[in-house]
């Protein structure tokens, strides 16, 4: 058997689509498997592999998330909905003929690393029992899986949902709900209970900084990204930002909701231009943390209680690689130990593209990844001197 030349690219949403892009552009063979019958991944609304609800819009402006060569149509909003964004990532596939590259209905059951006369391969198991080998992986499959489910004290005898399984207001119609998180995802289901739920509360264990959709008529992340091109500090940012966001909206504590315990940029803002509004109007209740579920009641931190119907967990999801040796990929703590979380200090040839959580737009940064991670396979055949450097560069960053 002749030694493997192909990387295998598991998964063909946003990010296995750049990758094969630019690995296509950079001659770089490669198979991609997908387990839908069409490319999308978490933008293909209905299916196992997607989260998105009816009202899922893009929380990143279209400008900061199309990928570096296929900008999205002019007359879109600065906001596209989940089926534009399905409809882009459809014409992207179509655009750069990668659609028969992908085998479709298939999924990837196991990946180990193995030798082979010498030197490392990769052993691949698909769901219809055939096995490969490759001489790389590119793992692309997104982080919206597996559901992250907290554990309170007592049991609640009414409808328990994750966010993951949410997909439309009609499904609370009538209901006393309770949305538990405050991210992006929790803050609007909140927003799409109101009008449909009898009463809507929203549980933070924690403040945040919450950042309306447009400042002075433009996508707010457009008026970050100004600032970074004119690379002011980060201090000088934050005070920028922060006061045009208390002009513009005022603090979360302003409206009853807690006050952050930590700076902007410091973690993930939230974007919602209309929670604020709404817990302003009544319509949305701010609780604490849960402190005990009590039938069809919950009791919180502060003591208070709700008679709830329907509690809506918006908890985030577990980074899981289900066909993989996660210690290949995370630490003990379950933390990312790849450089720039997405090349392996030791595999040269075990990619992650996608695994990054950024304040912008997300497909943008993949296409730079897969550019990066061409560019290193390239060098490795054709350029050995420029293939060490990096690859020292992942092994010790902190010595380069």
């Amino acid at each position: 058997m002749p030694q493997p030349s192909k990387f295998c690219l598991i998964g063909a949403g946003p990010s296995g689509l750049t990758v094969a892009k630019n690995f296509q552009q950079s001659r770089i063979p490669f198979d991609c498997f997908e387990r839908e019958d069409d490319v999308g991944g978490n933008w293909y609304f209905g299916r196992e592999s997607s989260s998105v609800y009816e009202s899922t819009h893009l929380i990143s402006s279209k400008r900061l998330t199309e990928f570096t060569d296929y900008p999205m149509p002019t007359g879109w909003p600065p906001y596209p909905s989940h089926r534009q964004a399905l409809e882009y990532l459809r014409g992207y596939a179509s655009k750069f003929e990668l659609y028969p590259r992908i085998q479709f209905n298939t999924s990837v059951e196991s990946v180990a690393p193995e030798t082979y006369e010498g030197r490392p391969v990769w052993a691949v198991r698909l769901s219809n029992g055939e096995e490969r080998r490759y001489r790389g992986v590119v793992i692309a499959n997104g982080h919206h899986h597996t559901p992250m489910l907290p554990e309170y004290p007592g049991e609640f005898c009414g409808e328990i949902l994750h966010s993951r399984d949410y997909k439309s207001p009609e499904s609370l119609r009538g209901r006393r709900v309770l949305v538990v998180g405050a991210g992006n995802s929790g803050c609007d289901i909140a927003v799409d209970a109101v009008g449909q739920a009898t009463a809507v509360f929203h549980s933070m264990r924690r403040g945040y900084h919450f950042l309306p959709k447009f400042l002075l008529g433009k996508p707010i992340d457009r008026c970050g990204e100004r600032l970074h091109r004119w690379r002011l500090p980060l201090w000088l940012r934050r005070r920028i930002a922060m006061a045009m966001i208390r002009l513009s909206v005022g603090g979360p504590e302003r409206y009853g909701l807690p006050r952050p315990e930590h700076r902007l940029f410091e973690t993930h803002p939230i974007v919602n231009s209309q929670l604020l509004y709404f817990v302003g109007h009544g319509e949305i209740r701010p609780k604490p943390d849960i402190a005990r579920l009590c039938g069809d009641r919950v009791r919180f931190a502060d003591g208070s209680e709700e008679a709830i119907d329907t509690i809506v967990y918006a908890t985030g999801f577990q980074i899981d690689f289900p066909f993989l040796d996660r210690s290949l990929i995370l630490d003990e703590a379950g933390w990312p130990r790849m450089y720039l979380n997405a090349f392996h200090p030791q595999h040269d040839f075990l990619f992650v593209a996608g695994m990054i959580q950024p304040d912008g737009g997300l497909w943008r940064l993949v296409d730079y990844q897969a550019q990066l991670m061409a560019a290193f396979i390239v060098a490795c055949d054709r350029a050995p001197e420029r293939a060490e450097w990096f690859r020292r560069l992942k092994q010790s960053p902190q010595l380069i």
